[in-house]
């Protein structure tokens, strides 16, 4: 129930050694286009030689590239042809006609029409693998970085780190609340379509979160709370977003809706409070806008707690509706320490963590040195990160809202000098800009923590071309059963 923006239909039929397609909601604005070997409503048989960084299958017909959803490396399917263009087209399987020994049986009953998860089909040790695989394609094709062989050297890419269960991993669900036969549904969207799948149980969702979003569909129903109906504008009910700290057991309910007015809002309080065990706070997020965007900007307390506390290695966090909290809590104590291995800290140490959110990062690097800055553009996340600091009695650390190639020259003129820079930007990477500064600075070494493969090679790259020199990468499967991977990576200064 992470409730992604990920769309569409799959259906599966294993048997006869076939693999069967539902209709699918893609569709392409051109039938055929001159030069490409396909027209839409083809059907075709093509060897799978990949996986994009969605999960797709890579197929080739005649030259042309074909991406095929559910299609495994070393299959050979019959696939329709839905889309086309210039450089590649969309396919769906119609039939398997040899399987990948690495081929699963999906264990989720939804998988097939489900968005969130793209690849539960295949096994977990094969996703572990081809996540590293990703990481190693895009730091040689983007950032023509050589990497480490058996006889060659290079950077090092480590295997991905993974989970011994790779299931009930995550501490947050995000669900878009509908309208399907009248009534209130809540779930994951559809991949390539609007349309929201009711969704009671998700296997990558911890249990907790499960039971409170059916307690919380199942109050509104009773309650006949109007769900948003996103064609419209109107409706009330957008969002039902759940938090779990799995350390103190806490668990928070936030109610994005489209409007500041909830019907019933003493009831269904009282009902929430009823069902949910463990709830000590009820939330509201208001949000107006026509955007996909969750959150509006208005969040405010309906009942309890304006915060859940959770813990992670020992340090405790306050985590607010808004908050970017990771969902996975036992991969990311193993990303972090990573980091702070990376930065190879002996307590005498002045450290920069640039876009440092809540401070997540930022406390656990204050242990191991002497000083921590951390800079965040998101003024709700530094009060987040400062209240952090003072529940976990950390006194070396110092946050300022900001953007990071700002506020770090102002820090180095006022003369402080940083040993170790340590950046967890979004997918899009980091600023330009923060890469001259961080250039600028020179520091002995850069931890890179890095959501996105492509950006991360990309921003390597420039790194590398100012004077530093990667040294290794680790992979870590922060989302099993989907195609994110996170990593960690450090970087020396060639002196």
């Amino acid at each position: 129930m992470s409730g992604r923006n990920d769309k569409g239909r799959r259906g599966r039929e294993q048997g006869n050694g076939q693999h069967k397609r539902s209709r699918s909601s893609s569709s392409s604005f051109a039938s055929s286009i001159a030069g490409v070997p396909v027209v839409v409503g083809q059907t075709v048989q093509s060897t799978i030689v990949g996986l994009t960084h969605e999960g797709e299958g890579v197929g080739r017909f005649e030259g042309y590239t074909l991406f095929v959803r559910d299609a495994l490396p070393g299959e050979l399917v019959h696939a329709e042809v839905i889309s086309i263009g210039k450089s590649f087209g969309r396919a769906r399987m119609t039939e398997l006609l040899e399987s990948s020994p690495d081929r699963r049986e999906a264990p989720c009953e939804i998988y097939d029409s489900c968005g969130g998860c793209q690849l539960q089909h295949l096994d977990y040790s094969a996703q572990l693998r081809w996540k590293r695989q990703l990481v190693v394609d895009n730091l040689v094709r983007i950032g023509k970085l050589q990497v480490a062989g058996e006889d060659s050297q290079g950077v090092v890419v480590h295997p991905t780190m993974g989970m011994s269960e790779p299931w009930r991993y995550r501490n947050k669900a995000q669900v878009p609340i509908g309208v399907a036969a009248g009534q209130l549904i809540g779930g994951f969207y559809e991949h390539g379509s609007n349309d929201i799948v009711e969704m009671d149980a998700c296997l990558i969702q911890q249990e907790q979160n499960e039971e409170t979003v059916r307690a919380v569909k199942e109050a509104a129903r009773m309650l006949d709370i109007g769900a948003y109906n996103r064609v419209t504008g109107r409706g009330l009910l957008r969002h039902v977003v759940v938090r779990h700290a799995q350390s103190t057991g806490q668990r928070m309910v936030v109610l994005v809706t489209n409007g500041r007015d909830i019907p019933h809002r003493l009831e269904l309080v009282a009902l929430i409070r009823e069902r949910v065990p463990g709830v000590v706070s009820v939330c509201q997020n208001v949000n107006t806008l026509t955007t996909p965007v969750v959150f509006g900007e208005e969040t405010r307390v309906l009942w309890g707690e304006d915060v859940i506390y959770d813990e992670i290695d020992g340090i405790q966090f306050a985590i607010s509706p808004r908050s970017f909290f990771q969902v996975n809590p036992e991969q990311t104590v193993r990303l972090y320490s990573k980091a702070v291995e990376y930065a190879a800290l002996t307590g005498k140490e002045t450290v920069i963590d640039a876009y440092c959110g809540a401070g997540t990062i930022s406390l656990f690097l204050a242990r191991h040195a002497d000083r921590v800055y951390g800079v965040e553009i998101i003024p709700e996340a530094i009060e987040d990160a400062r209240r952090n600091a003072v529940i976990n009695g950390i006194k070396n650390v110092e946050f300022a809202v900001g953007d990071a190639e700002v506020v770090m020259p102002r820090w180095q003129r006022e003369g402080i000098q940083p040993d170790v820079i340590v950046v967890d930007p979004p997918r899009k990477g980091c600023d330009g800009v923060l890469i001259s500064t961080m250039l600028e600075l020179r520091p002995q070494r850069i931890v890179y923590v890095s959501c996105n493969p492509s950006t991360l090679a990309r921003d390597l790259r420039l790194l590398e071309d100012g004077g530093y020199r990667t040294v290794e990468v680790q992979p870590v499967d922060m989302f099993p059963h989907t195609g994110h991977v996170e990593c960690c990576s450090l970087l020396v200064r060639n002196d």
